[in-house]
């Protein structure tokens, strides 16, 4: 059924998943400084950084006292694009956009594979195909136009066909459609979850944060917010919206890039990072 979370479907998913409520950590110094080293790593290395910050600067942190930028040093993520190659840092390194990364901690921060599972994406056929979820569970993209000659579209049906755990990952639409193509026997076996940009959140009940530049910032968890994957990615309030750095992330390197508009907050329950619609 569509909207359905692996949690609800499979009792097992989620299980063993315990938060400490009782000692809240204040993670944000160290999130700070994280940050603080990527921006100074940036600042050395990367040459759309270098140009940028030198002649305008930034601030928060400030790079050339006296210049405090546009947008606090801020990128649109149309120029980021249109300039990849300067993303990549002088020593060298890649300029291939991964818009599926991430998606492995996202999934994590809400469900739990036991054994073996199925991840598909709806997407288009030249996006690689997620490399960091759980050991045992099993990704691939799913190009609907394509229709069930797709060897995905064979892996999908296998799968769910053999009353294995299968999580379509897609905008609404997308989703809709796949459920709407599937037999009705397979249908009610897969579970979905939509994925949402900065400037789609809504109140759920289950969503994963998503920048086509950037790939997977987050989830919905079930304390009802939307929760940045905090140990891979920083974020900041600037005058042209919410600008995101990935922390873990070296080439392209890809800091403070403006994704929307949404405040900053800090989960009373968890005590981490969240994005406010």
């Amino acid at each position: 059924m569509l909207g359905r979370s692996a949690a609800e479907s499979h009792p097992r998913a989620g299980a063993g998943k315990r938060v400490a409520h009782s000692r809240l950590v204040n993670i944000e110094p160290w999130w700070w400084m994280a940050y603080r080293r990527k921006v100074a790593s940036a600042f050395r290395t990367v040459p759309l950084y270098r140009e940028r910050w030198a002649l305008s600067g930034r601030t928060d942190p400030v790079v050339v006292p006296g210049r405090p930028g546009v947008h606090s040093g801020a990128i649109q993520k149309a120029e980021a694009l249109r300039r990849l190659v300067d993303l990549v840092p002088l020593e060298g390194g890649t300029a291939l956009v991964e818009t599926l990364r991430g998606l492995g901690p996202a999934l994590d921060a809400r469900f739990s594979f036991r054994g073996t599972g199925l991840v598909v994406v709806l997407d288009k056929p030249d996006v690689l195909p997620p490399h960091d979820l759980p050991r045992g569970v099993t990704g691939c993209v799913l190009d609907l136009s394509a229709g069930p000659a797709e060897s995905a579209w064979r892996a999908l049906t296998v799968a769910l066909g053999r009353a294995m755990p299968v999580l379509a990952v897609g905008a609404d639409k997308e989703l809709a459609a796949l459920v709407a193509e599937l037999p009705e026997d397979l249908a009610i076996r897969l579970d979905a979850i939509p994925k949402r940009t900065v400037d789609e959140l809504d109140s759920g009940p289950h969503g994963l944060l998503h920048d086509s530049l950037l790939g997977y910032l987050g989830a919905l968890r079930q304390c009802g917010r939307w929760h940045l994957d905090w140990r891979r990615v920083y974020a900041r309030e600037t005058d042209a919206g919410l600008a995101v750095t990935l922390l873990t992330q070296r080439s392209p390197c890809l800091v403070d890039i403006l994704v929307g508009s949404a405040a900053l907050g800090r989960c009373p329950r968890h005590g981490t990072p969240v994005v406010l619609p």
